[in-house]
């Protein structure tokens, strides 16, 4: 058996390891990606293998919480992809403001950039008054830093140009204020914003959603876990519901392809399909 067969088999047990001990589940995020972030776990731990790594997780609750982040996906920015931001305020948001109240789930929300867009644009096109915005990541180092809503300062600059890009209405620097070297934004952007633990390997329906937001997290699952989160938003939507993947992913080829209609090609932004 060669070097590699042994360490994927120490690789399965890593991760089986990890579900049985803490329950989080990432037995079905494609290889490529977990073994990259193995790899930095090791070298961050100073240590040898993967079969060294065993041991160390099931027995020490502290060293797993803090390489627990390794296996999420926090890199994100505010408008990141501002074509698909502009194609929400024009294909979506105005159905949403014919609802009394519209219920909107950023799901891998990581840090708290996408759901505080999708506030802003809210904010500027008249509906989030009504809307209840729930972002949801199953890191919770992460979900800290969104409830804070501190960023970079010097962020804001590419944030101002996505946020042109993206049809905004204002100046950028209306929504933050700068201090000690950092943009706070707003308290009233968060008036409407819940944010929560939720598992997308695990966890189950999340409400009667009408907008489900879960853009460059798909990419990281094979395809058995990919089908599984995408039932999940099916299941999560009222009918009519809007679902949003982004460029990179998309309903092709999944199970569910055919209960949903085409919004936007290029965005991949479907829409539930009325059922009777």
């Amino acid at each position: 058996m060669s070097e590699r067969e042994l360490e994927e088999i120490e690789l399965t047990l890593l991760l089986e390891a990890i579900f049985l001990r803490y329950g989080h589940d990432f037995r079905r995020y494609a290889r490529s990606s977990v073994r990259r972030r193995v790899q930095r776990i090791r070298q961050l731990g100073n240590v040898g293998s993967v079969a060294e790594l065993i041991p160390r997780v099931l027995r020490d609750p502290v060293f797993f919480d803090s390489i627990l982040g390794e296996f999420s996906i926090t890199v994100t920015d505010m408008f990141r992809d501002p074509g698909f931001f502009l194609a929400l305020r024009e294909r979506v948001v105005p159905y949403l403001k014919t609802y009394p109240s519209a219920k909107i789930w950023v799901a891998g929300c990581a840090t708290g950039e996408p759901a505080y867009s999708t506030a802003i644009m809210l904010e500027e096109e008249g509906g989030y008054d009504r809307s209840t915005i729930y972002a949801t990541d199953f890191n919770a180092v992460a979900l800290g830093r969104a409830r804070e809503g501190i960023y970079s300062l010097e962020k804001m600059r590419a944030y101002t140009a996505n946020y042109q890009a993206a049809g905004g209405k204002r100046s950028f620097s209306d929504y933050y204020h700068a201090r000690y070297g950092s943009a706070i934004l707003n308290a009233p952007l968060r008036r409407n914003i819940t944010f929560a633990e939720h598992n997308l390997a695990t966890d189950g329906v999340f409400g009667e959603m009408h907008y489900i937001s879960c853009r460059n997290v798909l990419i990281y699952f094979d395809r058995t876990l990919q089908d599984r989160v995408l039932a999940l938003f099916h299941d999560s939507l009222v009918h009519g519901g809007f679902l949003a993947l982004g460029s990179k992913e998309s309903l092709r080829f999944a199970g569910i392809e055919e209960k949903f209609e085409v919004v936007d090609r290029k965005w991949k932004i479907y829409r539930k399909k009325f059922v009777g």
